[in-house]
């Protein structure tokens, strides 16, 4: 039996690691984070750079598929702001037949984006934490999805209130 696959995507700051661990306590599922992987990459001496985070979304893609292919549900928390980071996770549901859900989390208030930006501090001491300026680039380069993707604004809903939408629509 293989499980299901939910990736929450959506720019550094917006909530995706917080509201994918409720989610994955409240329903069993394994939580992987890309920016974990990449974290270990670069403690290891690897250097910084575009190698490092494929090599974050590979190997986070395939501890997925195993999890998957042993009946087990995962969310996943990345950026995937690009058509090829998604296709990572397409190729995973390919493999696995899991079935393959993309959230797509935003804060529409820019000023509460920045704050919740500038005000978090993960612990991360190889990925460190991005620059306002590094979110905007980022959302300057952000592809349009081609996939059907469910869009949650985490300005106006709580992290229990998005945890519960999600819960209920793909991991009960």
């Amino acid at each position: 039996m293989t499980g299901r696959l939910v990736v929450l995507s959506g720019l550094p700051g917006v909530g995706k690691t917080g509201i994918a661990e409720v989610v994955a306590a409240r329903t069993g599922s394994v939580h992987l984070s890309i920016d974990e992987v990449e974290e270990s990459n670069l403690a290891c001496g690897l250097p910084r750079g575009w190698r490092v985070g494929v090599a974050a979304y590979e190997a986070t893609r395939a501890m997925a598929e195993q999890n998957l292919r042993l009946g087990h549900d995962v969310i996943v928390d990345a950026v995937n702001d690009s058509e090829e980071a998604r296709q990572t996770w397409r190729t995973a549901a390919s493999r696995t037949g899991a079935h393959l859900e993309f959230v797509c989390l935003v804060i529409s208030d820019a000023q509460e984006h920045e704050w919740r930006l500038n005000g978090r501090d993960r612990g991360l001491v190889f990925v460190g934490e991005p620059t306002w300026a590094d979110v905007e680039r980022r959302r300057a380069g952000f592809a349009l999805w081609s996939d059907e993707v469910l869009e949650f604004d985490t300005a106006v809903r709580t992290v229990d209130e998005v945890s519960d939408a999600i819960t209920a629509r793909f991991c009960a």
